[in-house]
């Protein structure tokens, strides 16, 4: 007897979905391994990972994360697993392949967004590859968790409250070694959401704008109402978006005479990555070499 990997969790992770309007992920596994693979030794349902997390629940909730990308499941709400429509018509067929999944249409174009935040990839990153050495491996597992946060963390500021979206990017920039920030008035505010000092002493301003939008680019009108609404005291700004900027947003911020920094979705949450605003580190991992120096002779 074997711990099912994760793709061989798909069917009972949506038969248990389908019984419950939504549940929550740790409650999920939980279910999942208690239905499906109580009958395992005792010893593989206490197995640990390198970090120290259960197997078992690892993969489960690994499994769930890859039905979330193929909008087999969705996340009605913080921590909560929902079925979807298209996942109870794949379970009336009472079959989901890796294979399966990675032709389908929604996870092949999740899968393409996330290939846009990292410098490489291959096709075959759901498999081992043999070619690979053991740290080709964990480079490649590495990245693809950095790049499913990345998604996920996208995905959360665009369904976050605008406001608090605009005191998001304040700590985000006072994180990155900027001075005191000022949140400015919730309306009236000429399109100034915040006020950062370039330096702890304040000598220097800087003038934020932060859009929280899904897939409406920010335009060239944007950076000139904003330009516009930079009062005489500073020259410089940042806009954000979750989104993009088009060209002609572009290329007005690189022609005006103040010193505008764009900051689209891919950008934002490279930051906030680097910079643990809204992220926290799950797992360290120690990989060990002989210390070769300690074998010599003294």
């Amino acid at each position: 007897m074997k711990i099912p990997k994760y793709h061989e969790t798909f069917i009972p992770i949506l038969e248990v979905l389908n019984t419950v309007e939504y549940i929550s992920s740790r409650e999920l596994a939980t279910c999942v391994r208690d239905n499906y693979y109580s009958n395992l030794p005792k010893e593989l349902l206490e197995k640990k990972t390198n970090s120290g997390s259960n197997l078992l629940i690892d993969r489960i909730l690994w499994g769930k994360s890859y039905l979330k990308m193929a909008k087999y499941a969705s996340y009605p709400k913080r921590g909560m697993v929902q079925i979807t429509d298209k996942g109870k018509q794949i379970l009336s067929k009472g079959k989901l392949s890796l294979e399966d999944l990675k032709n389908d249409i929604d996870f092949i174009k999740h899968r393409e967004s996330v290939k846009s935040k990292r410098e490489s990839t291959n096709e075959s990153e759901l498999v081992n590859i043999e070619n690979d050495s053991p740290q080709d491996l964990i480079d490649s597992g590495f990245s693809i968790i950095e790049a499913e946060v990345k998604t996920e963390l996208l995905e959360k500021l665009k369904e976050i409250d605008p406001y608090y979206f605009e005191k998001v990017i304040l700590i985000l920039l006072k994180k990155m070694g900027y001075g005191d920030f000022i949140e400015t008035s919730k309306s009236g505010d000429g399109g100034i959401d915040g006020i950062i000092n370039e330096d702890k002493l304040g000598l220097e301003k800087i003038y934020t704008q932060a859009k929280r939008y899904n897939d409406t680019k920010i335009r060239e009108k944007d950076i000139r109402n904003f330009i516009g609404a930079m009062s005489g005291d500073t020259s410089k700004g940042v806009f954000i978006t979750t989104s993009t900027f088009d060209k002609s947003a572009i290329r007005k911020a690189r022609e005006a005479h103040h010193s505008i920094i764009l900051i689209d979705g891919a950008k934002l949450v490279d930051l906030m990555h680097q910079y643990n605003v809204g992220v926290q580190v799950k797992t360290i991992y120690e990989v060990k070499e002989i210390d070769n120096d300690f074998f010599e002779e003294q």
